[in-house]
């Protein structure tokens, strides 16, 4: 205790030293830390996206692509699903319910996305949360739309707004727009921090009403089109959706039921589960992770050299301090003890001053990057890894401070006392 109250002290005395090092090492640990805390936060706030959905299905291509453009609604689907093999696959036995999604369509750079009510039923993300509503009901009618939370929030809609969609995903109103078949917002769901908040939900019955005039992938010339009074939900026919999420009745049949539908012979179709997709995706990426961490590596390193060199250039300053607790009693390994006990108290303060800058920047930054990005960053206590991290950084300034300490252990008495020209 006596060592420990006499390197606070000495520290104490040194404050302009002490506080440059401290902010050193607390924004080399932040960093290092921080990367491992928003890299779990990001990939939580991914796998949370959906959940209980044991395949998703759509036309053969890239597994990564599928997931994205389906539940991130990243990306462009390559090609689309007949409603007639999803309605095939919808009534294999072994299936519990299904949820069809249609993608083309935005509205001032949000996805448009029909789906119908199964899709408010049985959709679940955070492990068993359920859609809710806000505002309003589920769309029902053909031109019937319920906003996401930012949706509503970023462009001021209220229940009984009429909006224009536009076809293609774009930021503005495009050349394609359907300003002859409006929406009106029917509801509003509440915030589910993920790409669910960032999207417009129309029926199936919706998308095709949009295109209903179009013809080989080109609108109507003005005046030629049919007015949206006329159509009518009943007389619609859907005949494609872009792909579908699906549950089984036991976990059991999942793999089964994969194979089948890979090898659907009726048009080529593709099955992934959710969860061997996004591991897919971190390992597509994992080496800018890896890139990520060797710099905030490298940059704890030179925090500790920082720390190094201020704790060994003091000791010119400090002979006449060492000298006079060597004079009183102090024995050498003490005083290389009192070195170290420096360096450790550095190092873990500037280790906890880093944890709390990195809480304290989820916290100021948390609502901005859920908006920007779509990323919710959940405030959570330390994991192992990160535990492993601080740990590390500990006795690394310990190992650190072992080399002033030795060259002060060295140093004799009479180096301490005598004047130097």
């Amino acid at each position: 205790m006596v060592l420990l109250s006499l390197a606070y002290r000495s520290l104490k005395n040194r404050k302009l030293t002490t506080i440059l090092t401290l902010v050193s090492l607390a924004l080399s640990v932040s960093l290092w830390v921080g990367i491992e805390h928003i890299r779990g936060g990001a990939r939580e706030s991914f796998s949370n996206t959906i959940s209980q959905t044991d395949l998703i299905v759509g036309a053969r291509g890239g597994s990564i692509q599928l997931l994205l453009y389906t539940v991130f609604h990243m990306g462009t689907p390559t090609a689309n699903v007949s409603y007639e093999s999803y309605d095939k696959i919808k009534k294999h036995p072994a299936v519990l319910w299904t949820i069809p999604i249609s993608l083309g369509d935005s509205h001032r750079g949000y996805r448009v996305v029909g789906t119908n009510e199964d899709f408010y039923r049985h959709y679940r993300y955070r492990q068993d949360r359920q859609i809710e509503f806000q505002q309003g009901r589920a769309p029902s009618d053909v031109f019937d739309v319920a906003l996401g939370s930012e949706v509503a929030q970023k462009l001021a809609y209220n229940l009984g707004a009429r909006l224009i969609v536009t076809h293609g995903v774009t930021s503005t109103s495009g050349i394609m727009d359907h300003d002859d078949k409006p929406f009106t917002v029917v509801a509003i769901l509440k915030p589910t921090h993920t790409p669910l908040d960032r999207s417009l939900y129309v029926t199936l019955e919706g998308i095709e009403a949009m295109h209903i005039d179009w013809k080989q992938g080109a609108p109507p010339l003005k005046g030629q089109g049919v007015p949206a009074a006329r159509i009518k939900k009943d007389e619609i026919k859907v005949g494609q959706i872009t792909a579908f999420f699906l549950r089984t009745k036991a976990r059991i049949q999942t793999l089964g039921l994969q194979r089948e539908i890979n090898n659907f012979t009726e048009e080529p179709l593709m099955a992934v589960i959710p969860g061997v997709a996004l591991s897919e995706l971190w390992n597509g990426i994992s080496y800018g992770e890896q890139v990520l961490k060797v710099v905030a590596l490298f940059v704890v390193g030179v925090g500790l050299v920082g720390m190094l060199m201020a704790l060994y250039t003091s000791l010119n300053e400090r002979r006449r301090e060492i000298a006079i607790l060597r004079a009183v009693g102090v024995g050498p390994l003490k005083i290389m003890f009192l070195l170290v006990i420096e360096s450790g108290l550095l190092t873990l303060v500037g280790s906890l001053l880093g944890i709390g800058l990195v809480y304290t920047l989820v916290v100021l930054l948390q609502p901005l990057v859920e908006q920007q990005f779509g990323l919710y960053l959940p405030i959570k206590p330390l994991t192992a890894t990160e535990h492993l991290y601080v740990a590390a950084v500990v006795i690394a300034g310990l190992v650190v401070g072992l080399i002033p300490a030795w060259k002060a252990y060295r140093n004799a008495l009479s180096d301490g006392l005598s004047v130097r020209i």
